[in-house]
């Protein structure tokens, strides 16, 4: 099994020094950096960074790790997070009829593939309920309409707070989060905890029946993004993106077909880079550290 290792991300404002400053905070403190990545955006007049070191041998104790990076992130007048590689966050995944984006993320997560524990999965229809209990997450049926979407999504938060949920995952969920439920779940700041899968190459065919319009179009590539979720309706942070090529004989089922593939590829890669905080988000998009 691979040693532990601290993940520090960080976000501030770009000046002279910053990588010196951040892999000597490590190096100082005793630790064996084994990954570190940088960039530097000089339109946002920002610097990002993600450090990652060996546990094994570092000075401070885990619990002081995140306390004394908050200190070096206020000096330099940034924001940041700390993690471990080692840690399995508590993940809700949301659904509604359509199955195979959940049986991929729960099978991923059965093979060790997604560093996740899914104790919840959420639905406004009852169809998915024996596939959650076979891979053992509690299902939680809540309908939701416009007449009850307040005390659905208050249903929403109980859950996620009684499974202690630190991200949540709307895998084919066909319905739109609040900007209350989001507030209250998902502060804004440059570390997001909702992911959504879109049925598009986005910002191309936002909203409802993109496959439909793609065909409309005639295109010749269709594609799924896997994206942070915001208040403006499939607008959030690119994560990842997965495309594939239709021809002229495709037709609409054709294209549903196929997305379906890309869907699974775009949402599985976007929750692994989220899992291994590869991802940072600054001024509504995302630096991606592969």
């Amino acid at each position: 099994m691979t040693a532990a290792t601290a993940i520090l991300q960080m976000i501030c404002p770009d000046q002279p020094g910053l990588v010196r400053e951040l892999s000597g905070w490590v190096a100082g403190n005793g630790g064996n950096i084994v990954h570190a990545d940088h960039h530097s955006d000089q339109g946002a007049g920002l610097f990002l960074s993600r450090i990652e070191w060996q546990l094994e041998g570092f000075g401070l104790p885990r619990e002081a790790i995140a306390p004394a990076a908050a200190s070096l992130a206020e000096r330099l007048g940034g924001e940041q997070t700390v993690t471990f590689s080692d840690e399995r966050p508590a993940v809700a995944i949301f659904v509604s009829k359509q199955d195979h984006c959940l049986l991929d993320l729960l099978w991923r997560v059965r093979t060790g593939e997604l560093p996740m524990r899914v104790p919840l999965v959420v639905s406004n229809h009852p169809d998915l309920g024996p596939i959650a209990e076979e891979f053992g997450a509690q299902f939680a049926l809540v309908p939701i309409s416009n007449a009850n979407r307040g005390e659905a999504e208050a249903r929403h938060l109980e859950l996620l707070a009684e499974h202690g949920i630190e991200l949540v995952i709307l895998a084919k969920y066909m319905q739109v989060l609040t900007p209350s439920f989001l507030a209250a779940f998902d502060p804004p700041d440059a570390f997001h905890r909702v992911i959504n899968i879109h049925h598009s190459f986005l910002p191309a065919f936002m909203g409802a029946q993109p496959y439909h319009r793609a065909w409309e179009r005639g295109v010749k590539l269709i594609g799924a993004t896997g994206h942070y979720v915001t208040d403006e309706l499939d607008a959030g942070p690119i994560i990842a993106q997965s495309t594939v090529n239709v021809s002229h004989r495709d037709e609409v089922e054709d294209l549903i077909r196929k997305g379906r593939d890309t869907e699974r590829l775009a949402l599985a890669r976007a929750v692994r880079l989220h899992l291994k905080r590869q991802v940072m988000v600054y001024r509504g998009r995302t630096a991606v550290f592969e």
